[in-house]
């Protein structure tokens, strides 16, 4: 996500977006000191403010971090200075439905996180054999729940006027994944799929994932080896913890994509 590309490298953790500054804190104070005694007339206030900011920076450049979790597996095929071309291996996940309002709402990914978490930490029931290909389970062996372990990341994704939530399976169960007590649960398979992704910083709001999922489809656009799939619809994907400060946050949108036919 020209000529096709040689795979760049295999990777088990989102590292490989581009964009995020690497600059010393050092060379940040020299380039303010230059500013100060070039432009004579600039106040204390706006010094201490661009300082801030140029803090504020670093520490998004040095932390911006995802927890040691397991992971979805990919490998990437290309990488340009907007956005990174993955070929995503196939993984199983547990689903619900966002409440509220049309759109990425923030209260309704709360609640629909709070389901999904219930069902992972021990709301379930373990089950003999469960079909993948479409959400139909079989019968259960016994109801004592199993607290199985969270995983990177969750992923909100468009169905038509609606929103659904997704938290990544733990690969070591398989397809033997515990039955969710709660009906609103579903467990799918994910096929395998060729995504171009784009990584950001912060909270996310409707307006955000709408305005960078415009960019990202320009950017594709002049691709001249990949292009969206066709009805392909928006994924948000989210690393940390919602209580992780914003500048420290790493989300990724993705949108599904093929290789251009010639």
């Amino acid at each position: 996500m020209l000529a096709v590309g040689k795979p760049v490298a295999i990777l088990r953790r989102p590292s490989d977006q581009p964009g995020i500054p690497r600059r010393s804190l050092g060379k940040i104070l020299a380039g303010l000191e230059r500013g100060v005694n070039t432009r004579k007339t600039q106040t204390a206030l706006e010094t201490r403010i661009s300082l801030v900011l140029a803090l504020a920076s670093q520490a998004f450049s040095q932390t911006q971090r995802v927890p040691d979790l397991e992971t979805v597996n990919f490998r990437v095929v290309k990488q340009t200075d907007q956005y990174v071309i993955r070929e995503v291996e196939p993984y199983c996940v547990a689903e619900t439905d966002m409440p509220g309002k049309n759109g990425f709402d923030f209260n309704g990914a709360s609640q629909a996180f709070n389901v999904l978490a219930a069902y992972l930490f021990g709301k379930n029931t373990l089950s003999e054999q469960m079909e993948m290909t479409t959400p139909v389970y079989t019968r259960k062996v016994r109801s004592d729940g199993e607290k199985m372990d969270m995983t990177t990341p969750v992923i909100t994704k468009q169905s038509g006027e609606k929103w659904q939530m997704s938290f990544v399976m733990p690969r070591k169960y398989g397809s033997n994944l515990p039955l969710p007590k709660d009906p609103s649960v579903t467990i799918k398979q994910v096929p395998g799929k060729t995504v171009a992704v784009t990584a950001f910083p912060g909270f996310v709001t409707d307006e955000d994932v709408k305005r960078r999922e415009s960019k990202l489809r320009d950017a594709l656009n002049n691709d001249a080896e990949f292009q969206v799939k066709r009805d392909a619809m928006v994924e948000v994907a989210q690393f940390n913890p919602p209580f992780t400060l914003p500048f420290t946050r790493r989300n990724e949108i993705s949108l599904e994509v093929e290789r251009r036919t010639i």
